[in-house]
């Protein structure tokens, strides 16, 4: 009797048991990990230990600079006071090399060290694993399979469907003007810009910017920027879990099927023009393929290299790049010049005079227009389409002045803050077109609107830039060969 009575209680007394063991393996993981956050943060620490930076939190470091509207200014504060570079603290173990100076972008840049995938990846759902996501050997692979389609004798027929856009665009305008005297051009561009690369690389018959779809599409990108840049500035959005469950999580996943449908009948389109009679062969024939022909290719006559997703991550990702940096750099030109009129009239003058009957421009004369190709270039170190990449270091690294890092750390190369580098730029918020003046000189390095570098992975297109630099800073390389 006494036995059976006493039996209920052993399951209560087993799962306090086992309670207390949870709980006492949960304490001893969690002191585990506040070791090695500990252990991580002195390890940082003692890495970056001769490169000052501003005080900062122990939990949040400077994770204010990104949240205020104040960021461009807190990151010019951070030029003139810590020479070269300075970390930029973005939690307690988790830190950043923000880089600002010449000699140390070329000694990073002149090496092969992989992307820092911890910023990028937030814009993985949208253009997917394309050359600007890709790193190592794949990168390489689409690279060099990509590359004869940005060969310069593609590039100069392109001249003409790129002027026969603008007209489109600056017919537009005229109407337009007639109705009210003030005109944001940075929609009407990036329309003109998507037309241009739909024709160029694409093989699009008709004009983007009199279709409502295309309207769509160039909204559901403004849209995506800015929640990318919503996202990077709240550490809560950081985890993909949290930002699915989010408001901001859900309107960035509608805006990424709008951007995907655009694409997506770009594919289907050309495919169902390749499938008509004749035309495969004809395209064939072809000296050299434009850029969606060189994928469509590659994946009927080799499907295993290249699979639909590869392709679609290809075509989202130069889509993107390939019409909205171009579209910023040119608004933010045509800011530039109409805040400096003297500047602006000369090069009226300049392409006047170069085109006063009505010539229509053409590859022969982007090389003799050099005041508009200065003004050009200031506008662009002054606001860079680009304003910057992330790097990881994948071995350790001394700097021309002797500071060294090892290998893991995250870098990023601030071509804005270079570009406002006042060491770099003598007052260098002044628009100052002359600074390019020919015969004038500059640190190789020291003007970067779209990355740089001397390894291999560039060399190709950095070949043909120095070959039609002047001439060539519109119809430039594609900042994906070099992001």
């Amino acid at each position: 009797m006494s036995v059976s009575g006493l039996s209920p209680p052993r399951p209560l007394g087993s799962v306090s048991g086992l309670l207390q063991v949870a709980s006492l393996l949960g304490l001893v993981l969690l002191l585990l990990k506040a070791a090695q956050l500990y252990l991580r943060r002195q390890w940082l620490l003692k890495a970056f230990q001769e490169f000052p930076c501003p005080p900062s939190h122990w939990l949040y470091g400077h994770s204010q600079e990104l949240r205020n509207d104040q960021g461009l200014q807190d990151l010019l504060k951070r030029v003139e006071k810590f020479p070269c570079a300075s970390p930029r603290w973005l939690g307690g173990t988790s830190v950043q090399l923000l880089v600002y100076d010449p000699d140390y972008m070329k000694v990073i840049l002149g090496r092969s060290d992989p992307k820092s995938l911890g910023i990028y990846k937030f814009m993985a759902p949208w253009i997917g694993y394309g050359l600007l996501l890709l790193n190592g050997q794949t990168w390489f692979q689409h690279r060099r399979m990509l590359t004869p389609a940005f060969h310069y004798d593609i590039l100069k027929p392109y001249v003409g469907l790129m002027a026969d856009s603008v007209r489109v665009m600056l017919d537009k305008w005229e109407e337009l003007i007639n109705q009210d005297s003030h005109l944001d051009i940075f929609g009407h561009i990036s329309l003109m810009t998507l037309d241009t690369i739909m024709k160029c690389a694409f093989s699009h018959q008709g004009s983007i910017q009199t279709d409502r779809n295309s309207q769509s599409y160039t909204h559901a990108v403004e849209d995506l920027n800015n929640r990318f840049y919503v996202r990077l500035r709240n550490v809560f959005y950081h985890s993909d879990i949290i930002y699915r469950l989010t408001r901001e999580g859900s309107w960035n996943h509608r805006a990424c099927k709008l951007a995907h449908q655009h694409t997506e009948q770009v594919i289907k389109l050309r495919k169902a023009q390749l499938r008509k009679e004749g035309e495969l062969e004809k395209v064939r024939k072809k000296r050299h393929l434009d850029f969606l022909d060189i994928l469509l290719f590659a994946r009927m006559e080799n499907g295993s290299s290249l699979s639909d997703k590869d392709l679609r991550a290809e075509v989202d990702t130069f889509m993107f790049e390939g019409h909205d940096t171009t579209a910023s750099g040119i608004s933010w030109i045509l800011y530039a010049l109409a805040m400096h009129p003297e500047h602006q009239q000369k090069c009226r003058e300049e392409i006047q005079g170069l085109l006063g009957d009505g010539t229509s421009i053409s590859w022969d004369h982007l090389d003799q227009m050099p005041y508009t190709t200065m003004c050009i270039k200031e506008a662009l170190r002054l606001y860079p389409p680009v304003p910057g990449i992330g790097r990881e270091l994948s071995k350790p690294i001394t700097f021309p002045d002797g500071r060294s890092l090892p290998r893991g750390i995250m870098v990023m190369l601030s071509f804005y803050a270079l570009h406002h580098n006042p060491k770099v730029w003598p007052n260098p918020e002044v628009f100052d077109p002359f600074r390019f003046a020919p015969g004038s000189s500059q640190h190789s390095h020291a003007f970067l609107p779209f990355s740089g570098g001397s390894s291999p992975r560039v060399s190709t297109v950095q070949r043909w830039q120095k070959k039609h630099e002047d001439s060539q800073l519109l119809l430039r390389e594609d900042p994906l060969f070099r992001v």
